[in-house]
């Protein structure tokens, strides 16, 4: 019962549309943006490419196509910026982060027809770099308070502990009939929720040509990362709306001149798992390449500490607080969709044209253990109800300046929101450029930049009652530098 009203909490605080628990899946679902300069630019329009580190991550069947044993290493930045509004009140937030993404092997052994080649290395494949803040007066006769305070509540009663609010008993029997509070909304909301973390991707790939222009190739990976978000929130009677006439618990005298609830709570997940990815691709006299790829879910272990610690304040004087807070490690497992994807390119003379479509169906997404079988169900029913099927689409082109070893690269991404609901203005559109240098057919340095924009919105608790309307650009960098010999 503690696990069930745990997660209830943790479902009520968390800023994510709709509730924590089936974005935790999608969270872990939506592929990230790689880490290859060479695809990003691209639009990672990649999977009938493939032709260097990255592959293995996109279509590992392309790394045959590697003629000379190749070494690869990376950085990436990342800056997410949140504009929020929220009760007509607009907030700008902004975070970054600055990783070393990637080091990767490439190998082709010598074969008397064909191709052999392996790959082995680090990527860093998602950045759950994020923030968001707002701050603004609620006119409703809701609040959090509220919504904290009820019978689901009797064996974690955050708001009596704190002043808020009190048991209303049985006269005749003194039993328990529930908790009320003299909050009845109309204070200024406000909060900041800062995410950070990252999954990461050891490699292991196969390529191997069995027919004249024919690869098929597969990666295992093991999967290993962490996530952390950490919400603040207030809510402050700036209007003096519970002034010092009332007693929120009557009787005590301490819960007069309400002034401000304050709650903290921390999601602390290390990660670890694994998936698989397989691949095929044909190269048409280096013309024409046609790939097709699909990566098999991925399995992942959550452990998970959780943690909520909450203060009230009075005008008396008087400060309460949660004691002790209230901390529930836990541990589950997550299953992700299959992602199909097709890909084509051609090279004409100095112009290389690549493009993508990947296929997921979010209503594949599954937790495996940690619940019992009745809690794993209805989140399975509220996952087939709200996601559907996405069809993403990536675009790219490359150009070589004739006669230097210099090449432009421009691309666009388009990737639907996985909710069944969600207006095109939720799918996330990307624009991608870069450039890259060979330099003596050794030494090769690759940079890309992207910039994506997409609206999101999320409840502090109920359904559009505290809600935030945010419109989101994150713009990445990535630096590749490679060796080939």
């Amino acid at each position: 019962m503690k696990l069930v009203l745990t997660i209830t909490l943790l479902i009520l605080c968390a800023q994510f549309s709709f509730s924590q628990n089936y974005n935790d899946a999608l969270l872990l679902s939506e592929p990230g943006l790689y880490n290859g300069a060479r695809a990003l630019s691209m639009g990672n329009g990649f999977s009938a490419l493939s032709n260097d580190f990255s592959g293995v991550l996109f279509n590992p069947a392309g790394i045959g196509l590697i003629k000379k044993a190749e070494l690869s290493t990376g950085m990436s930045f990342n800056s997410f910026n949140n504009n929020t509004t929220f009760f007509d009140a607009t907030s700008n937030a902004n975070k970054t982060s600055v990783n070393f993404n990637q080091f990767g092997l490439v190998y082709p052994f010598p074969t008397i027809q064909g191709s052999w080649v392996v790959a082995m290395g680090y990527n860093r494949v998602k950045d759950f770099n994020r923030i968001m803040e707002f701050d603004g007066f609620n006119p409703e006769n809701n609040s959090m308070i509220q919504t904290l305070t009820g019978e689901y509540n009797e064996e974690i009663p955050i708001t009596n502990d704190l002043g808020l609010a009190y048991e209303i008993r049985d006269p005749n029997t003194n039993d328990y009939i529930r908790d009320t509070t003299l909050i009845n909304g109309f204070l200024n909301q406000s909060g900041q929720i800062k995410k950070q973390g990252y999954i990461d991707k050891w490699s292991f790939a196969t390529s191997f040509e069995i027919a004249k222009g024919f690869f098929v190739g597969g990666t295992f990976n093991i999967l290993s990362g962490s996530y952390k978000s950490e919400s603040d929130y207030w809510e402050d009677d700036t209007r003096n709306n519970y002034g010092s006439n009332l007693e929120l618990v009557p009787g005590d005298q301490t819960t007069r001149d309400f002034k401000t609830f304050y709650m903290n709570d921390v999601i602390d997940w290390d990660l670890s798992g694994w998936d698989s990815h397989l691949g095929i691709l044909y190269n048409w006299n280096d013309k024409f390449r046609f790939g097709a790829s699909v990566k098999f879910p991925s399995y992942y272990t959550i452990k998970e500490d959780f943690l909520v610690d909450a203060n009230s304040y009075f005008g008396t004087g008087f400060e309460y607080s949660l004691n002790p807070a209230i901390s529930d490690p836990i541990q589950y497992e997550i299953k992700t969709p299959y992602e199909y994807t097709l890909g084509a390119s051609t090279s004409l003379s100095i112009v290389t044209l690549a493009g993508d479509v990947k296929i997921m169906d979010y209503t594949q997404m599954e937790f495996t253990e940690g619940f019992d079988y009745e809690y794993r169900d209805a989140r399975q029913k509220e996952i087939d109800d709200l996601f559907t099927t996405t069809i993403d689409y990536h675009l790219g082109a490359e150009v070589k300046l004739p006669n230097l070893p210099i090449f432009g690269r421009a691309g666009v991404m388009y990737l639907q929101s996985p909710y069944a609901e969600d207006p095109s203005d939720f799918d996330k559109k990307y624009f991608t450029l870069g450039a890259g240098i060979l330099i003596d057919s050794v030494f090769g340095i690759d940079v890309a930049y992207s910039y994506g924009w997409w609206k999101d919105f999320g409840d502090n608790y109920g359904v559009n009652v505290s809600r935030t309307f945010q419109d989101i650009n994150v713009n990445n960098i990535i630096l590749n530098l490679s060796a080939r010999f």
